[in-house]
């Protein structure tokens, strides 16, 4: 008899009635599967066989992760309405069992209780969630059971039982990624051959969400500007908050262009002082200044053929604003020392969180250079903004925490991803990434993150106690006192960095975070407004 034909007969439930599920023929039967479906079907029909259960149903997730369903029917079950068992399950993330007589009171979900409408009111429900034990760890679905509660707590106890559950979950598992990857490969294909550019285009975003991560409306649409962007040779100036994802958005547009052969620089022009970076931008030759013994290539250089990021542009110094408004004209400039130009051909994208406009107007950012790197502006949005990305992006933290730091698996249980949403996020998703390190550093091996975990959010930050002795923030200005906005913004900035370095006892790296600044940025401030950070 072949492997298809066993496979058949058992699926169908012409099994052995043991009461063990051990077996290798069980086993082959689940790995011949050759869909989720199939596997879904072939599980439970050798349960319900070998334990002689009055019903089995094994339900799957959609991958928006919002509602249960089963194979052949169009019922779904909604993961937030309480009024099935499998919301109960999925979302306490453990099993639930009670009887069908109190499931029919209790639960008064018509398209569950329909489910359940033929079985004795004697017997026991069993609802078991189901997830992938590797990789992200993602839900799967639920199985779910009936029948006597001796039976029932036999099989629970099995060990065999638990070997047949992680089996089916690994192939689920496996067989579910790899039916997505080849869906989304030939969707892909068929966009690339067939369709209009403006499928290519979304198809190409499509694949961004692997890096630029979110469903929201939000970044659907920054990811399509993306694709755009990068089908141009227009300068990208990439505008919004600190944490926003500036430098991820930037090797997007040089991976998609068509300069993606030659090498992506970069550079933080507010972490190199000012008496290197033109050295570090421009190159020079040997003897240029002191201590040039040789002859150094610059970024510029290097980018030739490629693509030159350039982060915190909004505090690069006005001579280098100058020269670099010359390079992205002409395409020439001169390393420091030399007589001779020469020429580099490059894609530039800059960025920057301070409001360059302002700037402009203060006379510390030239007008002609901001017109001419916003040839194509995008505005990253802020992490309130897609507050609905938040679960996907903490998932993947989690998961790069594990592979980074050679952790096993670990989730993060649905009450933190709660606790999560309600925070709020003035440093943006790179806030969130730090959180989530965090915990999982305070989570124990072979435990999901739990709200205990993350760290609390410090509201004294924001306002102090009832009294004011505790208070972090400066104290508002009458405002019929102020006569200079300029200098009463200055002053109001200076006072907030002064008492939050001494809330951190002068720790300028965590008084930058709590502000939502790069630690070069903060120090920039301090040597303006003449604060002494001890």
């Amino acid at each position: 008899m072949t492997a298809k034909a066993i496979d058949m007969r058992w699926c169908e439930g012409d099994l052995p009635t043991g009461p063990g599920l051990d077996g290798m023929a069980r086993a082959l039967a689940l790995v011949e599967s050759a869909s989720p479906a199939e596997l879904r079907a072939c599980a439970s029909g050798i349960l319900q066989a070998s334990h002689q259960l009055a019903w089995v149903s094994c339900l799957y997730l959609d991958g928006s992760g919002r509602w249960l369903g089963g194979d052949g029917s169009d019922v779904r079950f909604d993961c937030d309405d309480f009024r099935h068992p499998y919301a109960h399950a999925i979302r306490q993330g453990k099993p639930l069992r009670l009887g069908l007589l109190e499931a029919r009171s209790r639960l008064d979900h018509a398209d569950f209780q329909a489910q359940v409408a033929a079985l004795s009111g004697g017997l026991q429900l069993v609802v078991r969630p189901l997830r992938a034990l590797d990789g992200k760890r993602e839900w799967l679905g639920a199985l779910a059971m009936a029948g006597e509660a001796a039976t029932l707590a036999r099989l629970e106890a099995d060990g065999e039982f638990a070997a047949f559950e992680a089996l089916l979950c690994r192939l689920w598992a496996g067989l579910t990624r790899h039916q997505g990857e080849r869906q989304r490969e030939a969707s892909l294909r068929q966009s690339l051959a067939q369709l209009s550019d403006g499928a290519r285009r979304q198809a190409l975003a499509e694949r961004l969400a692997a890096d630029l991560l979110g469903g929201s409306k939000a970044m659907q649409a920054l990811r399509s500007q993306v694709v755009r962007a990068a089908e141009t040779n227009l300068a990208v100036l990439l505008q919004g908050e600190t944490g926003t994802g500036k430098d991820r958005v930037a090797r997007a547009i040089h991976r998609l262009s068509g300069r993606r052969e030659g090498a992506f620089m970069a550079i933080n022009c507010a972490a190199i002082p000012e008496s290197l970076l033109e050295s570090e931008l421009f190159g020079h030759v040997k003897g240029a200044f002191s201590g040039a013994d040789r002859a150094r290539e610059g970024l510029i250089s290097q980018a030739d053929g490629g693509t030159l990021f350039l982060d915190e542009i909004g505090d690069m110094p006005l001579p280098l604003q100058a020269k670099l408004l010359r390079v992205l004209e002409n395409g020439r400039y001169r390393p420091l020392g030399s007589s001779e130009e020469r020429r580099a051909d490059l894609r530039l994208v800059a960025a920057t969180h301070q409001p360059l406009r302002e700037r402009i107007r203060d006379q510390r950012f030239r007008a002609d250079l901001y017109y001419r790197l916003g040839q194509f502006p995008l505005t990253l949005p802020p992490l309130r903004e897609r507050s609905e990305d938040i679960a996907e992006l903490a998932e993947a933290f989690v998961a790069d925490f594990c592979t980074r730091e050679g952790r096993g698996e670990m989730g993060i249980t649905p009450a933190a991803l709660r606790q999560l949403r309600e925070r709020d996020y003035p440093g943006n998703v790179r806030e969130l990434k730090n959180l989530i390190d965090y915990a999982c550093a305070m989570t124990r091996p072979g435990e999901d993150v739990a709200p205990e975990a993350l760290p609390a959010q410090a509201d004294g930050e924001a306002q102090g106690d009832d009294d004011g002795s505790a208070s972090t923030a400066p104290a508002k200005a009458n405002a019929e006192s102020v006569k200079d906005l300029r200098r009463a913004l200055r002053d109001y900035e200076a006072e907030l960095i002064r008492q939050r370095l001494l809330l951190f006892d002068g720790n300028r790296a965590l008084a930058a975070e709590s502000l939502g600044l790069p630690k070069r940025t903060l120090a920039h401030k301090c040597r303006l407004l003449e604060l002494d950070a001890k």
